[in-house]
């Protein structure tokens, strides 16, 4: 059985070189490097790989064939590999590796400094710092998945770009947020009705937002050019079994202009963000309630985008001027930050939630105990931050043991070779 596998191996590999050298050698073999056609020739393995590659398809290996060799002679995949400036502490284990090396593999090397490099590759296409004049700098380009678009409102998809959240709307947001925390029943409203109605109500939203603002208060912030954005990487949410499904995104302008912001997400379907396109006055903050849809479940993979653009102090900040703003800003002017989503069964050191049923505890109390769990909750983050540059220094200090014992060995093998 082996041997007669072999025998059929041998005669795809011989059938692969004669089409190949019959088809496409005698047509273009001024676009193939030589040194490809001798090695298709010679180099059995070589053959064979391609042959894999294509599931022992003759057909599909020639096309494969024909594809690469025009590809490596293109790019002078034969030539010398050049490297540059190579740190001398990288030397001793060159040493070591170049003995693994082949001799046709180490011919192929070749060192340069920043005036040979210009004998192997042109001016206009090198960096300024190796001696040439191209002005090309590398952009970090977006990920795939980051199709940030905009999330859901109440009533369901936002069909513009225009929502204007309502004071009202965010109120009745943090009542939901603040009965589903507490678990509790909220005491009905008397059935009489003061004369002074309005000044009621204006007690009653105070005490609304001063709810919101509590029960859910991030803690690290990032510090960005026109905003500061807390949490700073990661937005919270709580388990189904928790019941803690809401978290706070807020925004404070630290410029002396008024700021536009668009908050957008890689599953819009999936929440709402209230609001999702406003503006923030100069030194003003902005809280953002971001809840999931219809109960659907937060997923690591989900992503915010918070963009941010300084306005001019005569531009409006209704919805039709934010519109025009957001299509005639450059984009270079656009500040963009993400947050990643994360779920735990408790409360979590970005966040923090307060029950307001502590009807028999003064405010000041809930204020100390708030600032303690603050203090608490800072600590941790503090240690955690030095448990990782523990780590990091340990890996440093490894990698540094290793190239010193890399030295060493060169050292003795070149004293006694």
């Amino acid at each position: 059985m082996a041997e007669s596998n072999a025998q059929n191996k041998a005669k795809l590999i011989s059938e692969t070189r004669r089409r190949f050298e019959a088809e496409f050698v005698a047509d273009k073999s001024d676009k193939y490097d030589p040194r490809d056609v001798e090695r298709l020739q010679q180099d059995d393995n070589w053959v064979e790989s391609y042959l894999c590659w294509r599931h022992n398809v003759i057909d599909e290996t020639l096309k494969m064939l024909d594809e690469s060799f025009q590809w490596r002679k293109e790019f002078s995949v034969n030539a010398k590999m050049v490297i540059f400036d190579m740190p001398w502490i990288m030397n001793a284990a060159f040493k070591i590796v170049k003995s693994w090396l082949g001799p046709e593999a180490v011919s192929l090397l070749k060192f340069t400094s920043k005036h040979e490099i210009q004998d192997y590759i042109s001016v206009e296409y090198l960096p300024p710092h190796m001696g040439g004049t191209d002005p090309f700098k590398y952009s970090y380009p977006p990920l795939v998945d980051d199709d940030f678009q905009t999330p859901l409102c109440e009533n369901g998809p936002i069909t513009s770009e225009d929502e204007n959240s309502s004071k009202e709307d965010i109120e009745s947001d943090g009542k939901e947020t603040l009965e589903m925390i507490s678990n509790e029943e909220q005491p009905a409203l008397p059935k009489k009705i003061n004369p002074p109605e309005s000044a009621s109500k204006t007690d009653e939203n105070e005490k609304v937002d001063s709810k919101i603002k509590a029960f859910k208060k991030p803690l690290s912030v990032f510090k960005g050019p026109l905003l500061h954005i807390s949490p700073a990487e990661e937005l919270y949410f709580g388990s189904m079994e928790s019941g803690e499904k809401k978290t706070l995104i807020v925004l404070t302008n630290v410029t002396k202009n008024v700021v536009a912001f668009k908050v957008r997400t890689t599953a819009p379907e999936k929440y709402r963000v209230k609001p999702s396109n406003s503006s923030c006055d100069p030194g003003a903050s902005v809280d953002i309630v971001v809840s999931p849809h219809g109960g659907l479940t937060v997923s690591a993979q989900d992503r915010f985008l918070i963009m941010a653009a300084e306005m001019e102090l005569s531009s409006g900040t209704g919805p039709a001027e934010l519109t025009q703003f957001w299509k005639e800003v450059p984009r270079s002017k656009v500040m963009e930050h993400r947050l990643r989503c994360h779920t735990v069964e408790s409360s979590k050191p970005n966040t923090l939630v307060l029950k307001d049923n502590a009807s028999n505890v003064s405010d000041k109390t809930s204020e100390d105990l708030y600032l303690q769990l603050n203090r608490l909750l800072e600590s941790n983050r503090k240690l955690e931050d030095q448990l990782q540059r523990s780590i990091w220094f340990q890996q440093l200090l490894l990698a540094l043991t290793m190239v010193l014992l890399a030295f060493v060995v060169s050292f003795f093998y070149s004293l006694y070779s």
